[in-house]
C-alpha cells in the first residue's frame, strides 16, 4: 500500500522560509515524478514544482521560479520543497503526489497518489 506524508508547513511571516518534506511507504521516489501542488480557499489544486524520474529534472511554476526549489533524496527516501521568499499569495494547503507517467508534470490527472496536505499560512 502506497502512503504519501507531507509535513513542515506552518505560519510564517512574508518574506520568510520553510521546508516541506514528502515521505513515502510502499514506492521509492527514484523510480517515479514527483510533484508538488498546493490549494488556496476557493481555488483550484495548482502545480508548484515537479522532479522527473530518475534524474530529477526540475519543473516550477512560474509564480514560484527562483523561489522554490524541489530537492530528492535517495537514501532517505524523502521529497522536499524548499520556499523561500515567501508572500501572502503563497498560503495554501500544499501536496506532494507521485507522477506514474512521468510526463505533464503540471497535470494533476497525471499524479495517482497524494499525501494528506501540509498548511502553509504565510502573513503579511
Amino acid at each position: 500500500q502506497v502512503q504519501l506524508v507531507a509535513s513542515g508547513g506552518g505560519f510564517v511571516q512574508a518574506g520568510g522560509s520553510l521546508r516541506l518534506s514528502c515521505a513515502a511507504s510502499g514506492r521509492t521516489f527514484k523510480d517515479y515524478a514527483v510533484g508538488w501542488f498546493r490549494q488556496a480557499p476557493g481555488k483550484e489544486r495548482e502545480f508548484v514544482a515537479a522532479g522527473s524520474r530518475s534524474q530529477f529534472n526540475t519543473y516550477y511554476a512560474d509564480s514560484v521560479k527562483a523561489r522554490f526549489t524541489i530537492s530528492r533524496d535517495n537514501a532517505a527516501n524523502m521529497v522536499y520543497l524548499q520556499m523561500n521568499s515567501l508572500e501572502p499569495e503563497d498560503t495554501a494547503v500544499f501536496y506532494c503526489a507521485t507522477n506514474f507517467y512521468n510526463t505533464d508534470y503540471t497535470n494533476r490527472a497525471m499524479y495517482d497518489y497524494w499525501g494528506q496536505g501540509t498548511q502553509v499560512t504565510v502573513s503579511s
